[in-house]
């Protein structure tokens, strides 16, 4: 489970780069297919984890709040 924690933070982490990178966007089409496979992959792993995670980063996943997610994370 350490190891499916430590990729969902890292995705998530990895998603937040992807919107913040300005140059990327310059890209739309490229930017939204990392956006859409780095999301995949957070979206499987959440499916990985859902019956062995706290209830609060469930709600934060199921919510798309993926920056409280992150922040729930870093904070364990």
């Amino acid at each position: 489970m350490k190891d499916l924690m430590a990729d969902l933070t890292a995705a998530l982490r990895e998603r937040l780069k992807i919107i913040r990178d300005e140059e990327s966007r310059r890209q739309p089409e490229t930017h939204m297919a990392h956006l859409q496979a780095v999301s995949e992959k957070i979206e499987n792993l959440e499916a990985a984890l859902s019956s062995s995670i706290d209830p609060r980063l469930a709600h934060y996943l199921q919510r798309r709040s993926y920056e409280k997610a992150l922040e729930f994370l870093e904070g364990m």
